[in-house]
């Protein structure tokens, strides 16, 4: 994933906390609510409980 090794992780975990702090207030005109799941996806990059849960279980 290119924007796992472009972006370093501190900032990728506060651009994902942004984006959900944002569409926490969707009823704004230019803030959404299509920012909330944009902001978990960002987030599961770093959070490794998110990543576990993310991939397929091994056999």
């Amino acid at each position: 994933m290119k924007v796992r090794r472009t972006v370093p992780f501190g900032l990728r975990t506060v651009l994902g906390l942004l984006l959900i702090f944002g569409g926490v207030l969707g009823f704004l005109p230019v803030l959404g609510f299509w920012m909330l799941p944009l902001g978990v996806a960002v987030l599961m990059l770093d959070v490794t409980e998110f990543r576990r849960r993310r991939r397929p279980p091994r056999r």
